[in-house]
């Protein structure tokens, strides 16, 4: 048998020479052809069926798929996209938070609110707190060297300077100031607290220029209007108009149920007394921003006896008294005391002496230096001529 040709490449493949097939591309015993096992392609530009191949092209010329997937996707791919979100996010970016340096002050505070307790502790407190946000926790501001113990910086002022050298003394006149009588009468509640909130208004302006020319820092006092007998940031109150130190940086507590009682009969002198009872205690406020305040009750705690004792406090009772009639004395233009008003305004005064108080206690002055000393501010209107501190005994008798 003669040898036939080796079979050429492609021999065996469908419709190589090693197969016959008919012309209708069907094998000899009429069976279809076997099918790809890829999709049908054609040449030209169709493009490819399948999604994920969209937009490749094909070569009639290759017998491989031209564009398979063998090298790094396209840049807006939607499948690689999808793949990246899930197997390969994005990075999140580190941002650092920035702290609130208030905020840090209030954590200290409240952590000093636990150990200490008290709100006081924090009005005293909170100033130093927020120093520390910027500073380490624990780390003095003097270094001690050489083993010594570090140095006060400074000198403190003793408290007999603070009452008799006080820098509010060498300020000079209160300006004249446009203040008229507050226009609500004493005929309820409200319009007590009204006529109050107007007055502390108009001494707010006249006092405010004053106190931060003499170096200190001022603010409004806080308003109370109580019922008699109610517990208030002073205690319970009998009818009296008060000042007391506190966390607000000093209230003013007012009475209202007997000037509405009063009123109907006794109008000149119920609105005499509302004025200069307010007076008095707006006196004490500025006392108490100017630091006299504190040095009196450090001077009568540390007096030689009681008679000393009750002297430092109608030094500084007295004085108060000359603070408010300074200011009456720079709004007389527009809030005149003249007529049946002046009369009690000055009967007021003669019956306030501590010879006309039940308990006889010589602690605010006796009517002689009381009218002395507002008569002296009333008609200066210089808080430096309300130093009581510096005058003699006889003069705050």
């Amino acid at each position: 048998m003669a040898d036939k040709p080796a079979p050429k490449p492609g021999h065996f493949l469908p419709g190589g020479d090693g197969q016959q097939t008919t012309g209708d591309n069907r094998k000899p015993d009429g069976s279809a052809p076997l099918a790809a096992p890829t999709p049908r392609l054609s040449g030209g530009d169709e493009q490819l069926a399948h999604p994920q191949y969209t937009g490749s092209r094909i070569d009639p010329s290759r017998t491989t798929l031209s564009g398979s997937r063998l090298g790094p996707p396209p840049a807006n791919d939607p499948a690689a996209a999808a793949y990246r979100q899930v197997f390969h996010p994005e990075p999140i970016p580190f941002e650092p938070k920035k702290r609130s340096k208030g905020l840090i002050a209030l954590i200290v505070v409240a952590v000093l609110l636990l150990v200490g307790g008290g709100a006081t502790f924090v009005v005293k407190v909170l100033p130093k707190v927020r120093n520390y946000a910027t500073t380490p926790l624990g780390t003095p501001s003097v270094q001690p060297t050489d083993g010594q113990s570090a140095k006060p910086v400074g000198k403190g002022t003793p408290d007999a300077d603070v009452v008799a050298k006080n820098a509010i003394y060498g300020v000079g006149k209160l300006p004249v100031v446009k203040c008229e009588e507050p226009s609500f009468r004493p005929t309820s509640k409200e319009n007590v607290r009204s006529y109050y909130e107007a007055l502390t208004a108009c001494m707010d302006k006249a006092w405010e220029p004053i106190v931060k020319k003499a170096g200190f820092a001022f603010h409004s006092p806080r308003l109370i209007i109580f019922d008699d007998g109610e517990e208030t940031a002073c205690g319970v109150q009998k009818d009296l108009a008060l000042y007391c130190q506190d966390d607000d940086g000093g209230s003013v507590t007012m009475p209202w149920q007997k000037a509405v009682e009063d009123y109907p009969k006794h109008k000149a002198e119920v609105r005499a007394a509302m004025a200069q009872s307010f007076g008095f205690v707006y006196g004490v406020h500025v006392q108490n921003l100017t630091g006299v305040v504190d040095a009196t009750d450090n001077l009568a705690d540390t007096a030689a006896n009681k008679a000393a004792e009750l002297e430092q406090n109608r030094r500084a009772t007295l004085q108060a008294y000359c603070f408010g009639a300074v200011f009456f004395g720079a709004a007389k233009a527009s809030f005149p005391l003249r007529g049946e008003l002046l009369n009690q305004w000055n009967s007021l005064i003669q019956r306030s002496g501590d010879e006309h108080s039940k308990d006889k206690v010589r602690d605010h002055g006796s009517s002689k230096s009381l009218a002395a000393w507002m008569n002296q501010g009333f008609t200066t209107t210089n808080p430096g001529s309300c130093n009581t501190f510096a005058a003699t005994s006889a003069k705050v008798a």
